[in-house]
């Protein structure tokens, strides 16, 4: 299951994002990180096997972190094109 997370942090000071920043480097479910402008502070791109995966996965890095302020979540129906390649 892949989920697309768009999340805001309370502060963004540099020792806030810096720390933001190693927790998804360390998340094993984090495929892609992007530290982005505009509403959200972060855009995720996560891989789990179920909705109770990913629910585990926003306890232990959304819920349990006292900087992130919201985050909402989308779920991808269907890979319509991946590619990381660059024309």
């Amino acid at each position: 299951m892949t989920v697309i997370v768009q999340v805001m942090l309370e502060r963004e000071s540099r020792m806030h994002l810096d720390a933001f920043k190693r927790s998804m480097r360390n998340a094993p479910a984090v495929q892609q990180c992007y530290y982005a402008t505009g509403e959200a502070d972060f855009i995720l791109v996560v891989i789990v096997k179920d909705i109770n995966e990913y629910e585990e996965f926003t306890q232990e890095y959304f819920f349990d972190q006292s900087n992130v302020n919201k985050f909402t979540s989308s779920i991808v129906m269907d890979r319509v094109k991946i590619s990381l390649d660059i024309l």
